[in-house]
C-alpha cells in the first residue's frame, strides 16, 4: 500500500449532511427570518407589550360585556317634592321615586343623582330636567304617562310590548369587533414606530446599514412579524367574545382573516411612515398619539360613528380604522361577503399604498 492509499484509508470519510437539514439551515440563516425572529424576541421580553397586545383586550371585553350584559330594564330615578304625587308614581313599574324637599331635589338633579325633578305648582305638574340628556327625556315621558294615567286618562288605541333581545344586536356584539380592530391598529402603529425609533436612537440602524443585508429586509421583518402576531391579536379577543358572551360569527372566517390582514398591513405602513425620521421616544409618543387619538374617538369603536354630524361623516368614513371596524362588524354580525366589503377594502388599500410608498421615500437610517 503506497502512502497516498494509506492516507486515503486513514482519513475519515466526508459525510454529506441530509438535504433537509441543509435546507432548514439555509432558511434559518436567512437575514429576513432572523430579523423577524428578533422582532418576536423583543416583543416577548417586554411584559407590558404582551399585556397590552393580548390581555388588555380580554379584560376590556370582560368588563364592558358584564357592565352591558342582558338584564331587566333599569328603573329611572326621579325626585318628587309632593307627597301625594310621589305615592301615585310609586305604583309605576319603571320609576324609582325619591321624595325630597325642593332644595334637596334641585341638588340631586344638578349632581346627576336623579334624571328628573317633579314638582306641583298651582295645580300643575312641572318637570325639571336636562333635555340634552337622553335619560332626562326618557324619565319625563315615563313620569308624564304615569301621571296622566293616575288622573284617569284612557288610551283610545290599545298597545302591547314585544321585547326582542337578539344575539348580534347586543352591545357586547357591537364591541368585540371594534376592540379587535383597535388592537390591530394600536399594536401595529405603536410596535413599529417605537421599535424603529428606539433602534435609531441607539444607533443600531447605522450598524445595520453597514452590513451586507438588503435594507428592505429590515422593514419587511416588521411587516412579517405583524402578520404572524395578527393570529393572536384577532384570535384572542374574538375567540374570547365567542366563548364567553356568545358573540356570533355569521360570516366566513376567511373573510375576517383577509380584512384583518389588510388592516394590519395598512397600520403597519402607517407606523413605518411615522417612524421615518423621528429620533426620540418622546417625539414618537406624541406624534403617534396625535395620529391615533382622532380614530379612537371618531371611528366607532365604543359607539356608532353615526352619532357625529353629517358634515364630518365623509372624513370619518375615510379613516382606516373606520373601514376596518365596519368591515369586521359586517363580517361577524351580518355575514358580509367579499363583495360587500369592497368599500372598506378600498379605503384600507389606499392608505396602505400611500403610507408605504411615502415611508420608503422618506425613511432615514441615521
Amino acid at each position: 500500500m503506497n502512502s497516498a492509499q494509506g492516507a486515503a484509508a486513514s482519513s475519515p470519510k466526508s459525510v454529506t449532511p441530509p438535504r433537509r437539514s441543509v435546507v432548514r439551515g439555509s432558511v434559518m440563516n436567512n437575514a429576513l427570518v432572523q430579523l423577524t425572529l428578533l422582532r418576536f424576541r423583543e416583543f416577548a421580553r417586554e411584559p407590558e407589550a404582551v399585556f397590552w397586545a393580548l390581555l388588555f383586550p380580554i379584560l376590556l371585553t370582560l368588563g364592558l360585556g358584564v357592565a352591558f350584559r342582558d338584564q331587566p330594564a333599569q328603573k329611572v330615578k326621579i325626585a318628587v317634592t309632593d307627597s301625594a304625587l310621589a305615592a301615585s308614581l310609586r305604583k309605576a313599574e319603571l320609576i324609582d321615586v325619591q321624595e325630597l324637599t325642593p332644595e334637596a331635589g334641585a341638588t340631586a338633579l344638578r349632581t346627576g343623582k336623579v334624571a328628573l325633578l317633579v314638582e306641583r305648582t298651582d295645580g300643575h305638574v312641572v318637570y325639571r330636567y336636562d333635555d340634552t340628556n337622553p335619560d332626562g327625556r326618557s324619565a319625563r315621558a315615563l313620569v308624564d304617562d304615569a301621571v296622566q294615567r293616575a288622573a284617569g286618562r284612557a288610551d283610545p288605541v290599545p298597545a302591547a310590548d314585544k321585547l326582542v333581545r337578539e344575539v348580534g344586536a347586543r352591545y357586547v356584539d357591537f364591541l368585540v369587533p371594534g376592540l379587535a380592530a383597535m388592537g390591530i391598529m394600536s399594536n401595529a402603529v405603536w410596535g413599529l414606530a417605537f421599535s424603529i425609533v428606539d433602534a435609531r436612537r441607539r444607533k443600531l440602524l447605522k450598524r445595520i446599514v453597514a452590513t451586507p443585508m438588503p435594507r428592505h429586509y429590515y422593514l419587511l421583518s416588521f411587516l412579517a412579524w405583524r402578520l404572524l402576531l395578527l393570529i393572536f391579536e384577532v384570535g384572542v379577543p374574538v375567540g374570547f367574545g365567542v366563548l364567553a358572551f356568545g358573540v356570533p360569527m355569521r360570516g366566513p372566517f376567511l373573510i375576517l382573516a383577509a380584512i384583518s390582514l389588510l388592516g394590519s398591513l395598512t397600520f403597519g405602513s402607517l407606523g413605518l411612515l411615522i417612524a421615518t425620521r423621528i429620533k426620540t421616544i418622546e417625539a414618537a409618543s406624541g406624534f403617534t398619539n396625535l395620529v391615533l387619538m382622532p380614530m379612537w374617538i371618531l371611528s366607532g369603536v365604543f359607539f356608532s360613528s353615526e352619532r357625529f354630524p353629517d358634515a364630518v361623516q365623509p372624513a370619518i368614513q375615510a379613516l382606516p380604522l373606520t373601514a376596518l371596524v365596519d368591515g369586521m362588524r359586517a363580517n361577524m354580525l351580518q355575514g358580509a361577503s367579499f363583495g360587500d366589503l369592497v368599500p372598506q377594502a378600498t379605503v384600507l388599500g389606499a392608505w396602505l399604498v400611500v403610507c408605504f410608498v411615502c415611508a420608503l421615500k422618506l425613511f432615514r437610517w441615521r
